[in-house]
């Protein structure tokens, strides 16, 4: 008999410009995963914002254990056992794991640190959770990923009978996934409620036994464990139909021109003899492991990263690229995986952002910027990449993930770059938003531009790539027709040690 542990009814919140939730309404039972999922700005983070006691709810009514409740902050959420793990992570990079996990709550002696108790009592914890991590460590050391399995054991140390997972295993490997995964199970039959946001459509199957779905600030609907379907999920989610597993719309012509030929590619640390073609009007897939190359491919070629050797030709002239600046003049506009650190002002508006690679075409004889002038193509932008913002004069950093990966991408195409290289396109997009991606992506080869497209996800490389570069161990292991290739195929290519070409 499962037991009711919250439940949520009539949520509203507002913020200026922009109604977030909307007679919100969902229930999780004890020992329950629950997903919630929905576009970019459907409102999830808002609600679990609302939950957690980031913000105040402007109506409705949150029963906990039976007793009506009011969050007013973080304290009050974590005093009734509600934890939550952000998918932006909330570290203090120069204090140790423990540090960290357990910050204004350490074992003292007075007024002294008990620091042995403080790592043992640490190291409990990490054990208990199958987490292999010496708890003496800086967090700076770590991975990213290590630094979210830190983020998951802080959650926990409160002993949360709610927890909110945002994201979980967005920066994880597969292996650390499958971690994550048993400690959920183990929560689960401790009679935890776990709130799991995602877009990862495959994820729900695995551990989710409901999906409550949010569109546009409102709960359109739940479907229980049995009645879990992937494509009803994404019609309501988006309000349409979605085609899965669709292959791209035309190949390039095989005599098309050659924009980009890359030969003898060698990095000091990874790549080793690196070449390919790229043709107008193709999309370049670029598939393998965590660690094979693809990102290193994309930095050298821009000169983010040095090379120790190789040649980069664009429109059959040998090119010198140093530095960033020189690939842009040479018309390569590169999306960054991580867009927060390396595409984006976050404290600066849309408008400015999606001028930043343009800004000489702004700027006047004196040197000053009048950023002014390109409104209009900012707001061309922010319609036709559907990008959810009150006005081109937002900060960037209150717009959603989505929302800020569409801002990168309209930045570029402001600058009118013809080849184009999206390191990671869709990272943390919903399956609506990338639907949009997908299409602008095929629209520009459409009108003559040329695309390497680096994805994780082999369902996206097999949907969109005309020909799927694979990579192991920074070598070069294959190169597929979208019509000869396979996610089995593909596999076979990205496991190899890097030596076996065909």
């Amino acid at each position: 008999m499962t037991t009711q542990l919250l439940k949520v009814s009539g949520i509203s919140k507002a913020f200026p410009g922009v109604q977030a939730l909307k007679d919100v309404q969902f229930e999780l039972n004890r020992g329950e995963v629950l997903a919630l999922v929905g576009e970019n700005g459907a409102g999830k983070s808002s609600l679990m914002k609302i939950l957690s006691g980031i913000y105040t709810k402007d109506e409705g009514t949150i029963v906990f254990e039976g007793n009506e409740v009011d969050i007013d902050s973080p304290k009050t959420a974590q005093a009734l056992g509600i934890s939550i793990i952000h998918q932006e992570m909330n570290l203090m990079p120069h204090l140790s794991i423990a540090q960290n996990i357990y910050i204004g709550r350490e074992p003292r002696t007075g007024l002294f640190l008990q620091e042995g108790a403080l790592n043992r009592q640490a190291a409990e914890l990490l054990n208990r959770l199958g987490i292999a991590l010496n708890p003496r460590d800086l967090v700076e050391t770590l991975t990213v990923a290590k630094q979210q399995m830190v983020e998951i054991a802080k959650a926990l140390s409160f002993d949360a009978k709610v927890l909110i997972m945002d994201e979980p295993t967005s920066a994880l490997t597969d292996s650390e996934t499958e971690t994550l995964f048993t400690l959920i199970e183990g929560l689960k039959r401790n009679g935890t409620g776990i709130i799991y946001i995602s877009h990862r459509m495959d994820e729900l199957r695995r551990i989710v036994d409901r999906v409550s779905v949010l569109r546009d600030g409102q709960y359109i609907g739940s479907l229980d464990k049995g009645e879990i379907d992937i494509p009803t999920i994404i019609e309501m989610m988006v309000g349409r139909h979605i085609e899965e597993g669709a292959r791209p719309q035309a190949r390039a012509h095989a005599d098309a021109p050659i924009v980009l030929k890359v030969d003898g590619l060698n990095t000091r640390a990874l790549l080793k003899d690196v070449g390919f073609e790229l043709r107008r009007g193709e999309i370049l897939g670029f598939a393998g492991l965590m660690g094979a190359g693809r990102t290193e491919v994309a930095r050298a070629i821009i000169g983010a990263d040095p090379s120790e050797s190789g040649t980069v030709e664009v429109a059959g002239k040998v090119v010198t690229i140093t530095q960033p600046a020189d690939a842009v003049k040479h018309g390569i506009g590169y999306l960054s995986e991580d867009r927060k650190h390396f595409g984006l002002l976050l404290e600066q508006d849309v408008n400015t952002n999606i001028l930043l690679a343009s800004l000489r075409d702004y700027t006047d004889a004196l040197g000053f910027v009048h950023t002014g002038k390109g409104k209009q193509t900012s707001r061309d932008y922010v319609k036709s990449l559907r990008i959810k913002t009150p006005s081109i004069t937002q900060t960037t950093k209150n717009l959603s993930g989505g929302n800020q990966q569409k801002v990168v991408i309209a930045k570029w195409l402001a600058r009118d770059c013809d080849i184009l290289i999206f390191d990671e396109p869709t990272r943390g997009i919903d399956v609506g938003a990338k639907e949009e991606i997908y299409q602008l992506l095929n629209d520009l080869v459409a009108e003559g531009k040329s695309i390497i497209m680096i994805s994780s996800e082999l369902p996206e490389v097999l949907r969109l790539s005309h020909r799927i570069v694979v990579m192991a161990g920074g070598r070069i292991t294959g190169v597929l027709d979208n019509e000869d290739a396979s996610q089995a195929k593909i596999m076979d290519y990205a496991t190899r040690m890097g030596d076996e070409k065909e």
